[in-house]
């Protein structure tokens, strides 16, 4: 058994989520909204199922979900990507697995920004990688340059960004992307952007792609998912998308990973691209709304918020707060009280940041306030 996966314990995601189900908790653990998605997208997939071929589509994706990833990007980004420099996964952690594998050569040197969705670091090992880790920390969770430089070796191929950051909530400035992608061409480093929080950005804010900045439109693998932008997490719908000789290596690393996905998933995704744009933004304004609930309510039960720039996903500042205990031990405790949550703590590799506990709040307004009660009620119980 290899020892990367053998010594490894269930995600704290499912753990969670499990702790929920067992114990009736209300789960603002795990990343998922309530609801339907988008309904247009739901009708457009049945249908498809129904009339449209369920035999293998392209390997690369079908044309028409290629051609929609592309005009969406243009339209929402300003970008200028054709077709065949999209290539379509199922989801967006195959997509970072096949650029993983098919990019890194053994004792490649990966700086990652901590804390890290839990899936990256082992991918990188697996595929002969070795993570290196810039440390971000609360309340801002800047990027600072000085740290990636520190970081450097002669054995430095890549930068693994998540921007929107999760679990941290944060956006990366223009100027800080700017200086990223300097840093990237000074060292000849290949970027890969996890990117999938790209439309669950708030307050007016408007994300902005690292590949669009100069020097990286030939060194960027940019990643999305279709399941963020349509509230529809289970259908496990990516992309990447990357100049063509990236490309062309990128795909056949995903010809042996999973070939292909669900073709009636990939006609209602190209649809939902281009005709769904209100949608979307209905939805980003929805979710802000349930933000605002949330952390309204949790700042007059005594709890301290930290900042929420994007994603579903709220962050408490247990120090701030004036609760003495870990975020490992308040979660525990807090599940037990009715809620689940996940310790931030986990998202670390090394020299974790452990006063930071993040729910997500992409729930209807019925679970947001009976989660608020609880929680009301176990920071009085703790006094």
């Amino acid at each position: 058994m290899n020892p990367i996966y053998a010594q490894m314990g269930t995600t704290i995601f499912e753990a969670m989520s499990a702790r929920a189900r067992e114990t009736g908790a209300i789960n603002l653990g795990q990343g998922f909204p309530d609801g339907r998605g988008c309904e247009p997208v739901l009708q457009a997939a049945a249908k498809a199922l129904l009339e449209k071929s369920n035999q293998y589509p392209p390997m690369p994706g079908l044309i028409e979900l290629r051609r929609a990833v592309a005009d969406h990007y243009a339209r929402h980004q300003g970008l200028n990507l054709s077709p065949e420099e999209v290539i379509v996964t199922s989801g967006a952690t195959e997509a970072l697995a096949v650029s993983f594998l098919a990019l890194i050569e053994p004792g490649d040197e990966v700086i990652c920004l901590q804390p890290l969705y839990d899936a990256y670091a082992p991918l990188i090992e697996r595929a002969g990688g070795v993570p290196r880790y810039a440390r971000l920390e609360p309340p801002h969770w800047d990027i600072d340059r000085a740290s990636l430089e520190a970081l450097v070796t002669p054995k430095t191929r890549f930068l693994l960004i998540c921007n929107p950051i999760n679990p941290a909530a944060s956006m990366a400035s223009a100027a800080t992307l700017a200086q990223i992608a300097e840093f990237c061409v000074a060292h000849d480093l290949i970027a890969i952007c996890d990117e999938v929080w790209e439309h669950v950005t708030y307050d007016g804010a408007r994300h902005l792609p690292l590949i669009g900045f100069p020097g990286m439109r030939e060194r960027t693998v940019k990643i999305g998912s279709a399941g963020k932008i349509f509230a529809l997490t289970g259908w496990k719908v990516g992309w990447m998308c990357a100049a063509p000789e990236l490309a062309r290596v990128l795909a056949k690393a995903h010809q042996f990973m999973t070939f292909s996905t669900p073709p009636n998933l990939q006609w209602a995704v190209a649809e939902g691209l281009e005709t769904q744009d209100a949608w979307v933004q209905e939805t980003r304004h929805r979710f802000q709304r349930s933000r605002d609930r949330l952390a309204a309510g949790l700042q007059a039960a005594g709890y301290v918020t930290l900042p929420s720039e994007a994603t579903y996903f709220l962050t408490i500042d247990l120090d701030a707060s004036g609760i003495a205990m870990g975020d490992r031990e308040f979660s525990e405790k807090l599940i037990e009280a009715g809620v689940a949550s996940i310790p931030v703590s986990v998202f670390y590799a090394e020299n974790p940041v452990t006063n930071v506990v993040r729910l997500c709040f992409a729930k209807e307004d019925a679970v947001i306030d009976a989660a608020i009660e609880k929680m009301a009620a176990f920071r009085v119980a703790l006094g």
